[in-house]
């Protein structure tokens, strides 16, 4: 699977998870020079907080497009720093 806004693969891995229809890729499959912390979070009620990263591609800025979950509740402890996308970033296969 491939991550891919503004042209560039902002994430690309064979060991997505899928959890409501979205694609989580792993930590080490995200290429970080795209990412800036947020400071938005929101709350799941069964995943629990999750952190957001503005993507910054080639001088264009998508705000929190790509979003985590640092500590998971027990429930969704598979996918702790897993990052999944939306805001327009294509995710394919």
């Amino acid at each position: 699977m491939k991550a891919i806004w503004n042209g560039a693969v902002l994430a690309e891995s064979d060991q997505t998870i899928v959890i409501e229809g979205n694609h989580y890729f792993p930590p080490e499959a995200i290429h970080k020079e795209f990412f800036k912390p947020s400071e938005t979070h929101t709350v799941c009620g069964w995943k629990g907080t999750a952190s957001y990263h503005t993507i910054n591609v080639d001088g264009k800025q998508n705000p929190d497009a790509a979003w985590y979950y640092p500590e998971p509740k027990d429930a969704a402890k598979e996918i702790a720093g897993y990052v999944a996308f939306w805001k327009g970033v294509k995710v394919e296969g």
